[in-house]
């Protein structure tokens, strides 16, 4: 579907806006005047102090030091996938844990996962699920996905995860073809930009109501905030965004976790 016009958000969320709005305009006349030359957006993370969350920060690591709780097998396929050419497409791990976590808070049973690469978070998924659970992870790389199969395995649960080599889309309209439609609890988003939106509302038909959506990259390292004219990845994040806002099908949170990641829960 498309973006909501704003005047068809519910009362509630107008109002909601409009006073945030109110407030953040009384604060920006009350506090002080930004000094010359100091930019706009300092940082992605409001009141940390630029570079502060980079990857190889201090911060950074305390946060790792301090929540991460690391399956063995998940570091093992995390050490694997950091020394691959490609390794930095990884999601970030501590963001891995919490899509774990939401699945296990759910009580989740099927889980779609949109881009898969070497399967370290469909395994972290897979580890929560209960045995007779289920991800269906859509990806069209089965190079990538070879490194993590034999770490399914080695962790007793690659009989939940349910690996498709084809375009995702294919994959997902087999799904709803198939009356799966709002049958999935979780679905989490990180394939080719492009086909973001084309993703998003295809597994919002196929997650129940209550169910999660995390799509991840949202800030697109930062180029979200002025898509350049030829950045196609970049202006689809952008309008996603945007259309997210308005989208009166779900509640959000967006996350300055990793590289973004926006939560969106079914109504």
């Amino acid at each position: 579907g498309s973006a909501m016009p704003l005047l068809s958000v519910p009362k509630e969320v107008a109002v909601g806006t409009a006073m945030l709005g109110v407030a953040f305009v009384t604060g920006m006349l009350a506090g002080k005047r930004r000094p010359p030359g100091r930019k706009r957006y300092p940082s992605l993370l409001f009141g940390t102090p630029s570079g502060m969350m980079g990857k190889n920060s201090p911060l950074r690591r305390y946060i790792l030091d301090h929540s991460l709780r690391e399956h063995p097998i998940l570091k093992k396929l995390r050490l694997l996938t950091a020394d691959l050419p490609w390794g930095r497409m990884m999601v970030s791990c501590e963001q891995a844990q919490l899509m774990a976590n939401l699945v296990k808070l759910i009580k989740a049973k099927k889980v779609i996962e949109v881009g898969v690469f070497t399967g370290y978070n469909a395994l972290n998924m897979a580890l929560v699920l209960p045995d007779n659970g289920r991800v269906v992870a859509c990806d069209i790389n089965e190079d990538y996905a070879k490194v993590g199969k034999p770490l399914w395995k080695e962790a007793g649960v690659d009989h939940k995860i349910d690996l498709r080599i084809k375009p995702a889309i294919q994959t997902l309209d087999e799904l709803l073809a198939n009356g799966e439609a709002e049958t999935f609890d979780f679905a989490f988003i990180d394939a080719d930009k492009e086909n973001y939106n084309e993703y998003y509302e295809k597994c919002l038909r196929l997650i129940k109501k209550g169910g999660i959506i995390a799509i991840d990259n949202v800030f697109w390292n930062g180029k979200v905030l002025n898509p350049r004219k030829g950045d196609l990845a970049a202006q689809t994040i952008h309008r996603l965004n945007e259309k997210l806002l308005r989208d009166a099908r779900v509640n959000i949170s967006m996350l300055p976790m990793g590289d973004g990641v926006t939560l969106a829960f079914k109504l």
